[in-house]
């Protein structure tokens, strides 16, 4: 019989006494005819279940979830206690225009000048087109929208290759001419409909944009659900004028790290075509990082989906506070630790962009009582000095356990640079019950996912999954509702945690990932893969973002000695998103002149 244990109360914990604890998973790494072996074995009645039980108990599952005393109450989706107000901010109306907070944001953004790019006084080092780039260029009529023409030939190009690489699942050339055409158009009459008007976007696979099906990365989503209207983030985006190059690919249905998709074929890192740009949003990242769109919409459920790939492929990537933005419209709009948010190549995109999406549900609204959204003021001269006010939470034995130390180096050099620089303060952390967070978020996410696509896989369509997903489902049909209530009592302590030293600190910093981006072994693409190592390490940091909802921004620091990028993450209070957005600016100038122009990059602009 197992020995029942019982936790102390969250506020009892005596924080001088934890110790971290490295975290080591125990579950085989496998690929071909080994891998679809296993996923039939652990799907057969018996032996599946006593093979799943016996994974779960080696690392430390069921001792935790049916074991243990939790003496907190459930807390079944993010709860916040009320937040300060940020300082240096501009207030965004989320019942306004979106192309009017779009204009608000703009002018928030420090002074620039784009005509200097084209008269050859910009710094010789690599740099990616911004947003505001490209708006100059069509006003200037150095260039229109019709440089889609030169995107379309790279994406035919990416999706031929063999074995296939595809950037995009679903692509109408004829549907983005149709949206270049209308926005050229549009800056001939000297009527653009915002700075976003003629950017090329790119939209992942799980969030709907008509007149694109939405199949998640499967092969059959899109013949049970029907996509008969914009997702409410997209919608957002086109009333300001962008161009949607297709629905980017992904890692089928967001279950995965790395982005492998054996449906379609897995899209490659820009840096490097020989490894993974890191997933779900494989596709979104790996455009962007590529140059041919300069922002894409992301989910992120488990870091997985914006953080990671962002990282990997050295771009920037914002997880937004749970609720932030409405997920009206996308494949995971019933869940508790997904959002929908941007990826690009800069910070000051992400904000642009960030600003026409966000919205909260009138639902969420009325659960959640966000605080006002807002993006902070950089464009007068004092913005930057405010950073010297801000307190970094820095727990150095996790910020310390990745697999090269090159990026604990890496990232550590950033932020003693930007003390350095800024003045801003490190403070030593600890946050306690890390093996309970990653449990908890597990259960939830993976409950979550079960519950939406059980109807599915009940008619049929499970056998038609990849076959990582059918190894996550074994998983997650293991979990009892006990189980899940368990996992949300956890989500209590660990918010009372985060929140106790949010009165320390005003920002968890940490690398986004435990690892640069992983080769893509030859045997994986196929049949897809399970490496549950490398999972671990490309998750290590990024989960509480999604398990308490906080929000949460990626930002690329350097490079390792391979020349793979590495991300820096920032985590911020509940609705903080413009306390990071401008910490993130900041480590992004001081980071700049060290960008590395990836091996594959297309310059749309100067195509012509």
């Amino acid at each position: 019989m197992a020995k029942k244990r019982a936790m102390v109360a969250a506020q009892n914990i005596d924080l001088s006494a934890v110790k971290y604890e490295q975290e080591e998973i125990k579950a085989p790494h496998l690929t071909g005819l080994a891998f679809k072996l296993f996923v039939w074995i652990v799907e057969a009645p018996i032996i599946g279940s006593l093979i799943i039980s016996l994974l779960k108990k080696q690392n430390k599952m069921t001792p935790l979830l049916r074991n243990t005393v939790i003496p907190e109450a459930p807390m079944f989706k993010p709860e916040y206690p009320p937040q300060e107000p940020e300082p240096g901010v501009v207030a965004l109306d989320e019942d306004g225009k979106p192309e009017d907070r779009v204009e608000v944001a703009l002018k928030c953004l420090p002074q620039y000048d784009p005509a200097s790019c084209w008269n050859g006084d910009s710094t010789p080092s690599f740099r990616y087109w911004k947003i505001r780039d490209y708006a100059y260029a069509y006003r200037s009529k150095i260039a229109t929208p019709s440089v889609a023409e030169h995107i379309i030939s790279v994406i035919e190009e990416f999706s031929n290759k063999k074995p296939p690489q595809p950037l995009l699942i679903s692509f109408n050339p004829e549907e983005v001419r149709n949206q270049a055409a209308a926005s050229t158009k549009r800056f001939e009459e000297g009527n653009p409909l915002s700075i976003l008007d003629g950017i090329f976007v790119a939209i992942k696979d799980d969030i709907d944009c008509f007149p694109h099906p939405s199949k998640g990365g499967t092969t059959w989503m899109h013949e049970v659900r029907t996509v008969k209207k914009d997702a409410v983030s997209v919608s957002r985006l086109r009333s300001c004028g962008v161009i949607f190059v297709g629905k980017a690919n992904m890692h089928e249905l967001g279950m995965g790290t790395t982005g492998n998709n054996s449906n379609y074929g897995t899209a490659r890192n820009p840096h490097a075509p020989e490894r993974y740009t890191g997933g779900s949003s494989s596709g979104p990242a790996a455009i962007v990082a590529s140059g041919l769109c300069s922002a894409a919409l992301g989910t992120d459920g488990g870091g997985c989906s914006i953080r990671i790939p962002s990282s990997l492929c050295g771009v920037v990537g914002l997880k937004t506070t749970y609720g932030r933005t409405d997920i009206g419209g996308s494949l995971c709009d019933a869940g508790t630790v997904e959002i929908i948010g941007p990826i690009a190549s800069t910070v000051e995109d992400v904000m642009l962009v960030y600003s026409a999406i966000l919205g909260t549900s009138l639902a969420d609204r009325i659960s959640l009582n966000p605080s006002p959204p807002s993006v902070p003021n950089l464009s007068f001269n004092d913005s930057l000095n405010s950073l010297g006010s801000l307190r970094l939470g820095k727990y150095t034995a996790w910020f310390n356990d990745v697999y090269s130390t090159d990026i604990s180096d890496k990232c550590e050099d950033a932020l003693n640079l930007l003390s350095k620089t800024h003045g801003c303060e490190m403070v030593e952390i600890v946050i306690p019950e890390l093996h309970e967070m990653r449990t908890a978020h597990l259960v939830s996410i993976g409950s979550e996912c079960l519950s939406s696509l059980n109807p599915y896989c009940e008619d049929g369509h499970g056998a038609r999954l990849s076959y990582d997903t059918r190894t996550s489902m074994a998983l997650f049909r293991s979990f009892s509702a006990s189980d899940y209530v368990a996992a949300q009592c956890l989500r209590r302590r660990i918010m009372y945690h985060h929140m106790e030293i949010f009165k320390k600190v005003d920002v968890i910093v940490t690398p986004t990932t435990g690892m640069t981006a992983p080769i893509i072994p030859l045997s994986a693409l196929k049949d897809g893969e399970t490496d549950m190592q490398v999972t671990g390490y490309l998750m290590r940091f990024v989960i509480a973002g999604n398990l308490l909802g906080l929000p949460a921004i990626s930002i690329p620091v350097g490079y390792d000695k391979q020349g793979l990028p590495i991300g820096l993450q920032l985590i911020g209070r509940p609705w903080g998103e413009a306390s990071i957005l401008r910490l993130a600016l900041a480590i992004e100038e001081l980071s700049a002149k060290s960008k590395n122009r990836p091996a594959s990059f297309f310059d749309v602009l100067k195509s012509n």
